[in-house]
């Protein structure tokens, strides 16, 4: 329980400092979109393209640890997407509300918790995780925005201009290009690295301290709000997990520690990825950032009760 408390204070504490830079005036109301904007054009493609860059495909080839994860992720984010886009819901929220049930903290909460509990053995699954979670759910939450946005109603001129947002959209284009040295057999320059260290490190504080400016200036939430917050939060740190672990035990026959592994991932609380997004493309963020908050909050305890139960 201690432990878990002190990998997720730093998060609070980040998430605090942009709260009170807002509230006595040292940023001013512009800082929640130019610092987004450098996190989605900058520091978060950094990220990607060091991760992807850097991966190990003979270590992180694990099939039956990619199913399970990917399978579990991708019904929780499809079962929200349908959800939320019944009625008058529009499709570029419905896939932030998608992200925001799916999208597990798995690279800024994964790694510290996974190596602190399960030891280096759990640090390929993980990196696989954060690939699925990152790049790939990212990525179709990105195509599912940008087809949203997009008024034209024939299919091919939608495609098209969907298409060519895409292929300019950073976050898609760092990933992909980092794939190609481990694909090639090629190293990243060495004078590279120390850029897309500094640079991709800045990612994570960055977009939380842009967080805290954001629910500094926008403090109020309606019943619908709670309502579909309560519902986000439950189906990202109950259901995903719960689906996880069905998939691990009983369809893929995952050994003990790659099971524990993967629900201990699912089980992780939403990260800011689509707090980002939905800044980004200027979508209602106030959901979302809650989101992130309250899982945030209650994963200390949910976690902390799996570890347990499963020691």
């Amino acid at each position: 329980m201690l432990a878990t408390l002190l990998i997720v204070l730093p998060i609070f504490a980040l998430v605090l400092a942009g709260w009170l830079a807002r509230r006595i005036g040292v940023l001013g109301p512009n800082a929640t979109t130019e610092l987004n904007r450098f996190v989605v054009y900058l520091a978060l493609p950094a990220l990607l393209f060091d991760i992807t860059s850097h991966a190990h495909w003979a270590d992180l080839w694990q099939p039956g640890f990619i199913a399970v994860f990917g399978i579990a992720t991708a019904l929780i984010f499809a079962a929200t997407v349908v959800i939320r886009a019944r009625g008058t819901r529009h499709l570029a929220d419905a896939a932030i509300d998608g992200l925001g049930a799916g999208y597990a903290n798995t690279a800024y909460i994964g790694f510290p918790i996974t190596l602190a509990v399960l030891g280096h053995q759990a640090m390929a699954p993980t990196t696989i995780a954060s690939i699925i979670t990152v790049c790939v759910l990212f990525g179709i939450a990105i195509i599912l925005i940008e087809i949203g946005l997009q008024s034209e109603a024939r299919a091919l001129h939608l495609a098209m201009k969907a298409g060519r947002s895409l292929v300019r959209n950073p976050l898609l284009v760092a990933p992909v290009l980092g794939a190609l040295f481990p694909i090639t057999g090629f190293d990243v320059p060495a004078a590279a690295e120390p850029f897309l260290k500094m640079l991709g490190g800045a990612a994570s504080p960055c977009a939380l301290v842009a967080l805290g400016l954001f629910l500094a200036a926008k403090t109020e939430a309606g019943a619908g709000t709670t309502a579909t917050t309560a519902m986000l939060v439950g189906l990202k740190l109950v259901v995903h997990p719960i689906i996880a672990w069905v998939l691990a035990c009983m369809v893929f026959d995952l050994t003990p520690e790659l099971t524990r592994t993967a629900v201990l991932l699912a089980a992780l609380p939403t990260g800011t990825g689509p707090f980002m997004l939905a800044e980004f493309y200027g979508r209602e963020a106030a959901v979302t950032s809650r989101v992130i908050l309250v899982s945030t909050v209650i994963s200390v305890l949910t976690v902390s009760a799996y570890l347990a139960m499963s020691a």
